[in-house]
This record gives structure tokens, C-alpha cells and sequence, in this order.
């Protein structure tokens, strides 16, 4: 019996593209120890492959780690666009609250870490490694996220009309900042907490997360406007914060 899982298990790896084992295991690896951690041949030895297949689909090692990075920034962005535009449509002919804006941009990410399955979870930490390093943030999170960044930016100016665009830049940094911490996931809260809070907890974060930026943005806002001598902006009619209720409404 146990001879034949083992057969059942090399056909199913066989049957998987190479070009797959390799983004699979280099997926793994660059996560667990870095870019400069791994070689190629331990890459390929994990995916099974011959070392020569690395040049033939990706052309080399610095590739082969963009690969890593696009294949699953294709699937979210996406996703993440149509979220917001979804927030966006739902509150007009206002502007969505602060909440939703943010709910739209990291939900995503969140379920996919917290529910996606190792290869979602390898990834995240990889971001949360690129995001944190000056010779690759600048380039793969520009070229793959930028986009997604910008859109995501002109809606939150959308619904802070009035609010210095610096701010909006520093929150969306602080904001960043958060998400990678998150990603790691390296047990520090766990420590300070006894426990009564676990990295590991996504839907926690996710329950908190975007009150938190949110009233962040406000606070940025408001200390710049303070600061400014302009006078506080006029009542207008806004939809209602719903306490990121597009974001929950999904997690349900």
C-alpha cells in the first residue's frame, strides 16, 4: 500500500509542467532563505528538474525570481481593481468611506495568506521580504503593483478631497509598513502578548485593520489642515462608514 501512494504521488509530480515545479519550489525556497539563500541547483533538485530547464524557461536566476513575483500578482490585482471599483460604484454618487477603500486593497491578500494554501503563504512572505529590501522594492513592487498602488491612491484622494496629498503618500507608506509585518508573521506579537493575540491570525487583522488605517488617514488629515490654518472643511453629505462592510461581506 505504501508503495503504491509513493507511485500514485511520482505520477502526480510528473504530471505537473516542469516550468510549474520550478516557480512552485523556487516559490519555497526564495521565501524561506532569500534570493541570495538558494542556487538554481537547489531549486531545480526540489522541483525535480534538470538544472538546464531554468535557463530554457526563465533564462536565469534573477528571472526566474520575477517569474515568482508576477505569477501571483497577475491573480490579485485584478481581483483587487475590482473590488475597488465595486466600492467605488456602491457609493456614488458619494465617495466610499475610508473603510471600504482600505477593506478593498488588503482583503485580498488576507484570505488568500490566511486560506490560499502554502504556495499563498510562501509568496506573502516573499513580498513581505522584497517590500523591505532597497534592491528589489524598487523595482519588482513598481513594476507589479504600482498600477494597483495609483488606483488605489486616487480613490482615497476621492474621498479626502480636502487633505494635503502628502499625507495620503505617508499613510499609504504606514499602511505598507503594516502589511509586511503582517506577512512575516514572526510570532513577536504572540511574545508581547502571552499569547493572547497570534500573527498567525489573519482574520483578526482583518477585523482591525482597516479601522485602523483609516482613522490613521484622518488623523493625517486633520494634524495637516491644523497645521495649514485652513479652516475646517464644510458638511457635506457622505455615505455612512460602514465599518468595512465589502470587505466582511466576503469573508462570510
Amino acid at each position: 500500500m505504501r508503495m503504491m501512494r509513493r507511485k500514485t504521488g511520482q505520477r502526480g509530480a510528473a504530471r505537473t509542467p516542469a516550468k510549474t515545479r520550478i516557480l512552485d519550489a523556487a516559490e519555497t525556497l526564495f521565501a524561506r532563505t532569500g534570493f541570495y539563500g538558494v542556487s538554481v541547483r537547489e531549486i531545480t533538485e526540489a522541483a525535480g528538474v534538470d538544472v538546464a530547464l531554468v535557463s530554457y524557461h526563465f533564462g536565469g536566476k534573477r528571472e526566474l525570481f520575477a517569474a515568482v513575483f508576477q505569477r501571483r500578482a497577475q491573480l490579485l490585482n485584478p481581483e483587487r481593481l475590482a473590488m475597488l471599483e465595486q466600492v467605488r460604484r456602491q457609493a456614488l454618487p458619494g465617495a466610499p468611506a475610508l473603510e471600504d477603500i482600505v477593506n478593498a486593497f488588503t482583503y485580498p491578500l488576507l484570505e488568500r495568506s490566511a486560506r490560499g494554501g502554502p504556495g499563498w503563504k510562501s509568496y506573502f512572505a516573499l513580498i513581505a521580504q522584497v517590500n523591505n529590501s532597497p534592491e528589489w522594492g524598487p523595482i519588482l513592487m513598481t513594476e507589479y503593483f504600482d498600477p494597483l498602488v495609483e488606483r488605489f491612491i486616487a480613490v482615497l484622494r476621492e474621498a479626502l478631497p480636502e487633505c494635503d496629498a502628502r499625507e495620503i503618500y505617508w499613510g499609504y507608506q504606514f499602511l505598507t509598513g503594516a502589511l509586511t509585518l503582517t506577512f512575516a508573521e514572526t510570532g513577536r506579537i504572540d511574545k508581547l502578548s502571552g499569547g493572547l493575540c497570534r500573527s498567525t491570525d489573519l482574520d483578526s487583522v482583518h477585523a482591525r485593520l482597516a479601522h485602523y488605517v483609516a482613522a490613521g488617514f484622518r488623523a493625517l488629515c486633520e494634524r495637516a489642515r491644523t497645521e495649514s490654518g485652513r479652516p475646517a472643511p464644510a458638511a457635506r453629505r457622505t455615505r455612512r462608514a460602514t465599518s468595512g462592510r465589502t470587505g466582511q461581506r466576503a469573508a462570510r
